[in-house]
């Protein structure tokens, strides 16, 4: 867990602009040398930190549909 309580008001939160009406995705902020990445939806659920080759991955796994159907 990561935690943010003194870094929440300058974390830059993006989503898809696909999405920007529905919370039903995740939201991604740099921080430093990591990318977190939270539920829309829940934020209190807490927070997950990839190093940016862990970040590279998962988007090479999304991409190339590694993920599906999982």
């Amino acid at each position: 867990m990561v935690d943010l309580s003194s870094r929440r008001a300058v974390l830059n939160w993006r989503k898809s602009s696909a999405s920007q009406a529905a919370n039903e995705c995740v939201e991604v902020a740099a921080s430093g040398p990591s990318v977190l990445v939270r539920d829309s939806h829940d934020h209190a659920a807490g927070v997950i930190a990839l190093a940016s080759t862990q970040w590279r991955g998962l988007l090479n796994a999304i991409r190339n549909g590694e993920l599906d159907r999982r």
